[in-house]
């Protein structure tokens, strides 16, 4: 089930970069995310259907480009649904596979020299997110599919991703917003306060729908489109839910986290979940909401807003006009 709602230089080399600072903010374990994807590398299933539909509606926009894109940079995350899908995609002649997990990188380049179609030339990177290592204006289409919501500084990203941009290049992002894993957050909430007498976060917070636009002004994007997309999948139970999560590498990496989960609160919100949300045939829900960025970086022969009091008709002027009919 899907709801939609609209808001107005490379070799085929293995290349890693140390990491050697860090962000001011630390809301995320980077060292523990990265931990968790390289655990995600080989659970990951090879045909995962969410993460592939995720990947190919964030791809459809290309479609709606008139432009081609010759280079493109993608940013961790569903690496592998990503680059399965810009191989059928001619107009992409050179590709830098970016991630900061080792093993995700070499799961990439092996699913690479395996697959028939492989004649894009591509690069295989292991860098953060935080700390891009790519050159100025040296690509013209960066693409990450649900990886950056786990950046300490989103913003901090995002400007890297448009300085890495060349003029009129495309920025394409999906993160998870937040409304996803809602019907999660509330059986682990009533458990903590049934066993514990209180909470502590145990999903990761997530940017909200509202912020997206402000985030794409903010990092200098020009032209700023925001989608949303929520899917529901149904598992068999939600333990289920945690292992998919888990395969995903999306499960929790907070920095203030309390690592152990007690043993009952953990069945209680089991039993919680089943209880509240189970469906008539057994199944459990689970909401993930997607939100789809879209930015450019800038150029002269993009639209660009009229100077302010340019107008040669005034809103009295419309309104005198149309304001008495019905």
């Amino acid at each position: 089930m899907i709801k939609r709602t609209l808001f107005p230089f490379f070799g085929k080399t293995n290349f890693s970069l140390p990491f050697s600072t860090t962000s001011k903010l630390n809301i995320f374990d980077r060292e523990l995310k990265r931990n968790q994807r390289d655990r995600a590398a080989w659970l990951m299933p090879q045909n995962d259907p969410l993460l592939h539909t995720v990947a190919d509606n964030l791809l459809d926009r290309l479609q709606d480009c008139k432009k081609i894109f010759p280079s493109a940079l993608c940013l961790g995350g569903s690496l592998q649904a990503i680059t399965r899908s810009l191989r059928g995609r001619d107009s992409i002649e050179k590709l830098i596979v970016m991630d900061a997990s080792y093993d995700m990188v070499q799961r990439c380049k092996n699913d690479y020299h395996e697959s028939i179609n492989n004649n894009m030339e591509t690069m295989f990177l292991v860098g953060d997110e935080e700390f891009l290592p790519i050159k100025e204006s040296s690509v013209d289409l960066v693409i990450s599919c649900l990886g950056l919501h786990w950046t300490n500084d989103l913003p901090g990203a995002m400007i890297q991703s448009m300085l890495a941009l060349k003029p009129d290049g495309l920025f394409l992002a999906a993160i998870l917003g937040g409304e996803t894993l809602r019907e999660l957050r509330i059986a682990c909430t009533v458990a903590q306060m049934e066993r514990e007498g209180g909470i502590s976060p145990r999903v990761s917070p997530l940017a909200q729908v509202r912020d997206a636009g402000n985030l794409l002004t903010r990092a200098g994007f020009n032209l700023p489109g925001v989608d949303v997309d929520e899917y529901t999948v149904k598992y068999g139970s939600a333990l289920e839910l945690i292992e998919h999560l888990r395969a995903m590498g999306e499960t929790n990496a907070l920095s203030q986290m309390n690592l152990m989960l007690k043993r009952d609160t953990a069945l209680a919100t089991a039993a919680i979940y089943d209880s509240m949300f189970a469906s008539e045939d057994g199944t459990v829900p689970a909401t993930f909401q997607v939100i789809y960025m879209t930015g450019w970086k800038e150029h002269p022969s993009q639209q660009k807003a009229k100077r302010r009091g340019s107008a040669t008709v005034s809103f009295k002027d419309i309104q005198t006009q149309f304001g008495n009919q019905s």
